[in-house]
């Protein structure tokens, strides 16, 4: 009798630890697809935010334009600034509308997955795509605002060599456009740049 009590009890013991353990787990799997969800989260915000940004840098700089006169030796000098006649502010808004195209992309995709209750980046070859050109992108959106920022430089301080003044005094409109737009271009860069940290987060997790 004893021997019949002890065997059931060891049984219902079993039972409290399988069904314990189950309970575990699936309180673990669903921590983990919490996080999981959050950190997906986080990588569709860093889109948004990178398609915003950039939106915002080409929408600034094609308002970019202004007409003044400056006064170099007592001589009027009529002068006529917009974006296009520079390469270095055509490349900026060229690289921009790349990286929007490419935002924008992934923003959907990001935002269908999660609403569909699948995984952003399913399988790791994925990830090293993803991680692979948010590299690209942040290299090319970088070498953009550099080139926009060497001639917002010399726009600002002139040339010294020559009597060529300082552009912004009489073109402050244009000089304060495009100084917004290129400080918009580091933002979207700083996106990229974190994007491209989460892949490998990710990475670190498939």
């Amino acid at each position: 009798m004893y021997s019949v009590y002890f065997t059931s009890m060891s049984r219902e013991q079993k039972k409290l630890k399988r069904v314990d353990r189950m309970n575990r787990n699936g309180e673990e799997e669903v921590a983990e697809k919490r996080r999981r969800r959050r950190r997906e989260g986080v990588q569709v915000s860093l889109r948004g935010g990178c398609l915003a940004a950039s939106a915002t840098a080409i929408a600034v700089m094609l308002m970019a334009t202004e007409k003044g006169v400056a006064d170099i030796y007592g001589l009027p000098l009529p002068l006529n600034s917009s974006w296009s006649f520079s390469p270095s502010y055509q490349y900026v808004v060229g690289a921009c509308t790349v990286t929007v195209l490419y935002s924008l992309l992934h923003l959907c995709l990001g935002i269908y997955r999660l609403l569909t209750g699948s995984p952003i980046t399913p399988s790791r070859s994925q990830a090293w795509l993803c991680f692979i050109f948010d590299q690209l992108f942040s290299y090319l959106i970088m070498s953009a605002g550099s080139a926009g920022i060497g001639v917002t430089n010399l726009n600002k301080t002139g040339i010294k060599h020559t009597p060529l003044p300082d552009f912004c005094k009489t073109l402050s409109y244009f000089c304060n456009h495009v100084a917004l737009s290129l400080l918009l271009v580091l933002l979207s860069f700083i996106f990229l740049a974190s994007s491209s940290l989460f892949n490998v987060l990710v990475l670190s997790t498939l």
